[in-house]
Parts: structure tokens; sequence; C-alpha cells
């Protein structure tokens, strides 16, 4: 089979497309034909080596595609079943073993290539509306980067609980695509704190939704409300340096977490249930899926750039 290697960690130039063999299903496990692959920040961590890994590897944790064997012990799926799954590993190929109690059934009704799209990232924006910080209708919540993948999901998602909703861009192009998806302001990173208490009649924000990291965690910090919550779901401009956790008092009892997808679907059950809900929005038409690019599977590299580079909006995919 064709798949993507990590041999040494290292920039984009790193991901070496090989022939390999294919795999085999061990007990518990499935073997998948990978429709779609998605790329995700947490797939950069691990290529560049600031998520320890054991090299080589196949990079890739999301994907859906179908059911091609099953092995001993799998009672509950079968060959054909259409799936999906969020915590691969190794999904920048045309097959990928996966655990059979990490997969979910994709529903009829939606293409595999919109659920490989939808599941992690729309997992993510699931947990951190409804758990990090359960949203209430008159909420005033911040986006970062808010046309992408993660943006825009949240975006619609906190806008349809009812919260004012604020987010961030690089540019207009970028701030369109974020007011469809239902952003109430859009603003420039540059001085956004400001701005963000201007909007706010010198309140704050009840939370900020951040995966960029380093170049606006101050600035999300400034932003809170009194007793609010800095979400730190992500770092795409790179890991965020100790703090005095002072600044916590100082800033008006505020929060700070670094919350992950896998805390919140640590079960089977809960990750059927979260991934089902997720999927459900989506088929309802509550939760359309932005699929800003796809790649063949040799030019995940590009990929990469194009991510880091933030050249891009919506999802990535991988179509091996």
């Amino acid at each position: 089979m064709r798949a993507v290697r990590v041999e040494v960690h290292g920039g984009p130039e790193v991901l070496v497309p090989a022939e390999m063999a294919a795999p085999e299903p061990g007990e518990g496990e499935v073997l998948v034909d990978v429709a779609a692959a998605g790329v995700n920040y947490i797939d950069t961590y691990v290529r560049s080596g600031i998520y320890p890994a054991t090299l080589p590897t196949v990079p890739g944790v999301e994907g859906a595609g179908t059911v091609r064997a099953v092995g001993a012990g799998v009672t509950d799926l079968a060959v054909g079943d259409r799936v999906a799954f969020a915590d691969g590993p190794g999904t920048y190929a045309q097959q990928a073993v996966i655990p059979a109690a990490r997969v979910v059934p994709v529903p009829e009704e939606l293409a595999t290539e919109l659920a490989a799209a939808a599941l992690l990232q729309g997992m993510t924006a699931h947990y951190l509306v409804h758990d990090t910080h359960p949203v209430a209708p008159g909420d005033a919540v911040l986006v970062h980067a808010g046309a992408g993948g993660m943006g825009l999901l949240l975006c619609r998602m906190a806008s349809a609980l009812g919260a004012t909703v604020i987010a961030t861009t690089s540019t207009e192009a970028k701030g369109e695509l974020a007011r469809e998806a239902g952003a109430h302001h859009v603003l420039r990173y540059e001085g956004f704190a400001d701005r963000v208490r201007e909007l706010t009649g010198g309140r704050g924000v009840a939370v900020v939704y951040d995966g960029v990291g380093a170049t606006t965690f101050d600035g999300s910090l400034a932003s809170l409300r009194v007793r609010g919550v800095l979400a730190l779901y992500g770092a795409a401009s790179g890991p965020v340096p100790p703090i005095d956790p002072q600044r916590l008092n100082s800033g008006g009892s505020i929060y700070l977490t670094r919350p992950s997808l896998g805390w919140h679907v640590m079960t089977t059950g809960s990750l059927r249930e979260r991934a089902a809900a997720v999927f459900g929005m989506v088929t309802a038409g509550a939760l359309p899926i932005r699929v800003g690019a796809r790649y063949a599977l040799d030019d995940a590299a590009q990929a990469h750039r194009d991510l880091e580079g933030r050249a891009t909006t919506g999802k990535l995919l991988l179509i091996p």
C-alpha cells in the first residue's frame, strides 16, 4: 500500500511517501480502506517532535473509509461497514488498522469524505461549547482563527447556542467566512483585546477558544470577563511559555484550561455518543462542513506547509 512515513522529526519535508506492506488486523481491530484522512495540527506536532512518537511512524489520527477485514473478537463490525475514527493511528495511508472500540459508524445519509472532515474537529468543538465552558444565551465568546476548520465550527455552534460571537481572522476574505458561520463581529489580531473590551462594554468575554497559542495568549487573557475561561485547545503559533498563576488572580479570578479531545471520549460509548451528535448536526444541515482543500497522499508535505502557513480555510483532507 501507499503511505506517508516520518523517519526523523522535522519540517514538512520529512513527510516521505513510500510503499509499505499492507497491515493486518489483530484481535479487537479492524482494517480500513481509507477514503479520506483529516489533516490536523496534532499531525504537525507529531511530525516535528513536539509530541513524542516512536520513529519511523505513519502520521495521522483521523479518517474514514470502509472496513476491509476484521480481527478476532470483533462482533459489532463487518466487512463493508463505513466507519470513521479520530485517534488513528497511521491514517496517512491507503489502509489503516484501528481498534474496533475506537471507530464510529457513518450514517447512511452522510458521505464518507464528509465524515472524515467532520469527526475530530466537530467533536472538539462540541466538547468545548458544551463541557469546557457550556455556552449560554447571552454569552460573549471569542474564537481565534475564525475561518479555520475549528474556528468555523466553533462560530456556528456558539452562535446556535445564543452567544454573541467575536472572531479573529488574518484577512477580510477569511472574515467573511467567519461571518457566514455565525460570527457577529470579526477582528484582526493586532490589538484584538482592546476591541473585545469595546464590543463588550468593558466587561470582556465569558470564554476565549484559543487554538493559536503563543501569539494570542496574552491578549486572550486580557479579553476575559471576571471569572472567564481561557480554553487553550491548541498551539498553532507555538507553545505558550510557563506563566505565573498570580496572573489568573489579578485578571479577575479567571480560569485557564488546556483541554484535549481524548479525555472527553475515553470510552467507546462516550466516543460514539459525541460522534453521533456531530454527525446528526451535519446531516440535519445545522453544521455545514467546509472542505478547504484536498491533497493527494503524496502531497502531504504541501498540506502541512499550507496548514502551518495559515494559507487555508476550513478542513484539509488527504485522499489516498
